[in-house]
């Protein structure tokens, strides 16, 4: 019976890690990025009450610790959104974010640049999409680039992070300087556009303002709008904190500008350290884009039947 006993107890031991095991697997891997250079400490961080003002929705939009930080909130009523004070022509930006956990699917949170509300039939932007999702699915991570008003052809590339965006504040940057355009999640690199002849007609030129929402994108965000917002699970709050915008400021919307935090260069992104990834940034992107990019226009052939030129530029 003791021997029984023990055969017995040692069974429901393996079937209980096996059962684990299942449970992990079906959450699908994860993966821990390589070490990068932390770029988000070479600048100062600023309460959002300094740098932003309210874009729109602005009874959406609540100011927490003092002004350090912000909630941004969608519900029935209107979604919310901050633009920065300053414009920039090149620079450094930054925002942690926490996202809205639960049924998402149709929300989007965006922190991106613009300056489509001075130019809008050439306009240029930089985007992060952070696209909700429906249950038992992740947030899903889009970024994109437009040129010069090429909104008909967007470069999108598609990410699944690493990490559960609702449970703690992560970091979302982009460094646009006239070397190349960089998207760093965490400092991690994700996707890189070098500036050079193959892109340089959609090459973001113009000075942008800086832009932190919530929206409903029903009509397109989730699978092609297949899923709706649901606002039985409203209301919807992204928190924002970690505020860094370094850049060149620009003075009636040229690229004549100057530099609020230094006197020795118009662009605090044009050092040395700026101009190309590092050995270590280059394993980080490398990794990012094998491991959890699985959406590039570079590789959508139906889409394009000819590809963009910086796809198959060497």
């Amino acid at each position: 019976m003791e021997f029984f006993h023990h055969d017995k107890t040692l069974l429901l031991s393996e079937l209980l890690t096996i059962c684990v095991i299942v449970v992990v697997s079906s959450l699908g891997p994860i993966y821990t990025p390589p070490d990068v250079e932390r770029l988000t400490d070479r600048f100062s961080r600023l309460p959002v009450n300094q740098k932003y003002n309210a874009f729109f929705g602005s009874a959406n939009v609540r100011l927490t610790n003092n002004g350090s930080s912000a909630d941004l909130i969608l519900d029935k009523s209107s979604g919310s959104g901050l633009v920065s004070r300053d414009k920039y022509y090149y620079g450094f930006f930054n925002a942690a974010l926490k996202l809205p956990a639960n049924f998402t699917s149709g929300v989007v949170v965006a922190f991106y640049l613009s300056n489509q509300n001075i130019f809008p039939k050439n306009h240029d932007e930089l985007d992060f999409e952070l696209l909700g999702y429906e249950k038992r699915r992740s947030w899903v991570l889009q970024t994109n680039l437009y040129g010069n008003g090429s909104v008909g052809s967007g470069r999108e590339e598609k990410f699944y992070l690493w990490f559960d965006p609702t449970q703690d504040f992560h970091e979302y940057t982009i460094l646009w300087n006239k070397h190349h355009i960089v998207f760093l999640v965490d400092n991690v690199p994700i996707r890189e556009v070098v500036h050079n002849t193959a892109i340089s007609s959609v090459y973001p030129s113009k000075p942008m303002s800086i832009f932190a929402t919530i929206w409903d994108g029903s009509e397109w965000a989730t699978h092609g709008g297949k899923y709706p917002v649901n606002y039985t699970y409203a209301p919807f709050v992204t928190s924002l904190k970690g505020v860094e915008l370094e850049g060149c400021v620009s003075q009636q919307n040229d690229t004549s500008c100057t530099n609020k935090r230094s006197t020795s260069s118009l662009d605090p992104v044009d050092g040395e350290e700026f101009v190309k990834l590092s050995q270590q940034q280059m394993i980080g992107l490398e990794w990012a884009r094998r491991k959890h990019m699985f959406y590039s226009y570079c590789q959508d052939t139906k889409r394009y039947k000819v590809l963009p030129p910086e796809c198959t530029a060497n």
